[in-house]
C-alpha cells in the first residue's frame, strides 16, 4: 500500500490479524533457550513459547534485532511504493531495538525517509501506538503527522501488570536479588508498571485475586479511556480479569492479546497486564 508504512518490533504483541489488517511490518527479536535460538513470531508463537518455558530447565533470553533486519523492512516499504516509514519500537531503556532501528534509518536515508519513535513502553502499549500510527497513515497523513499522532498518545498510555513469580525479573537483572528473595519468601504478588520507559515496582499484593482487583481499580480510577487491552502469559484467569473490568469498560471492546516471548521472558508465566490510553 502506498503512503506511509508502519514498522515495529515483535515486542508489540499485536495479534497477527490486526498486524495483517494494517499491513504493519514487524521486525522480530530472537529468543534463546540455552544454545537454541528462535526467531520470535516466526519460529515460536506465544503458545509454543509458553509450552517451551514449562519444559525448559533454563530461563529464556532475548536479543535485539540486527539493524539489517530493519533495513530490509524499510526497503520493502520502498519496493511497495511507500513514500516514507514510521518505525515505533520497544523502549530504548529496555532494549537496543530502538538503536538498531535508528542505525538502519540512517543507512537508507538516501532511499526512503524513515522516522523512528521510541515508544517508552512495551507489549500491547506499543501495539496500540502502532495501531494509532497505522490508522493515521491510512487517513492519508504525512510522515510528520503520523509521528505527531504517536508522540501525542505516549504520555497518555499506561501499562500495569500482575506477576506470578519474581524469578524471571531477578534472573533477567530487572530487580534486586534481595527484593526478589523477600518477595518469594512471603509469596508476594508484585504489581509493576512502566514509567518513563522503565519497569518500576508499583505495589505488592498478598494474593493473585487482590492483584487482579488492583489492576481493575487502576482502570476505574483512570477516568475516560479511549482504548483498553488485556495481555497475558498463558494465564488461566483472564476471564476473571475481564469480568472485573466489564463494569468499567465495555467488555466487547477490550482487546485481548497473548504476551509473547520478548516481554514474557522477563515477566514470566501467568503474567497478566492491562494497557490503556486515556482520552484527551
Amino acid at each position: 500500500m502506498a503512503g506511509i508504512r508502519i514498522v515495529t518490533d515483535s515486542s508489540c504483541d499485536l495479534p497477527f490479524d490486526l498486524a495483517e489488517k494494517h499491513q504493519i511490518d514487524i521486525v522480530p527479536l530472537t529468543i534463546r533457550f540455552g544454545s537454541d535460538e528462535y526467531v520470535d513470531r516466526r519460529d515460536l508463537t506465544p503458545k509454543e513459547f509458553w509450552a517451551k518455558v514449562k519444559a525448559s530447565p533454563v530461563l529464556p533470553e532475548t536479543a535485539a534485532p540486527a539493524p539489517g533486519l530493519f533495513e530490509e523492512a524499510y526497503r520493502r516499504a520502498k519496493a511497495d511504493g511507500c513514500t516514507g516509514v514510521v518505525a515505533v519500537t520497544l523502549s530504548s531503556d529496555l532494549s537496543a531495538t530502538y538503536q538498531a532501528a535508528e542505525l538502519a534509518a540512517r543507512s537508507v536515508a538516501d532511499e526512503i525517509p524513515v522516522r523512528v519513535v521510541d515508544s517508552r513502553s512495551l507489549t500491547t502499549a506499543l501495539g496500540l501506538m502502532v495501531i494509532t500510527a497505522a490508522e493515521t497513515a491510512e487517513s492519508g497523513a504525512s510522515i510528520d503527522e503520523v509521528v505527531d499522532a504517536v508522540e501525542d498518545i505516549i504520555p497518555r498510555t499506561e501499562v500495569y501488570a500482575a506477576l506470578d513469580t519474581l524469578d524471571n525479573l531477578k534472573k533477567g537483572g530487572r530487580i534486586g536479588g534481595a527484593q526478589a528473595f523477600l518477595g518469594s519468601m512471603l509469596s508476594i504478588k508484585p504489581i509493576i508498571n512502566v514509567s518513563g520507559g522503565k519497569v518500576e515496582q508499583e505495589s505488592k499484593q498478598r494474593t493473585r485475586s487482590k492483584s487482579l482487583k488492583y489492576l481493575a481499580d487502576k482502570v476505574r480510577d483512570a477516568g475516560e479511556l479511549s482504548t483498553l487491552a488485556v495481555v497475558h502469559g498463558d494465564a488461566p484467569d483472564v476471564d476473571e480479569m475481564l469480568d472485573l473490568l466489564a463494569p468499567v469498560y465495555p467488555r466487547e471492546k477490550i482487546i485481548v492479546a497473548d504476551l509473547g516471548a520478548v516481554i514474557g521472558t522477563h515477566g514470566g508465566p501467568r503474567t497478566l497486564g492491562i494497557t490503556y490510553q486515556r482520552a484527551r
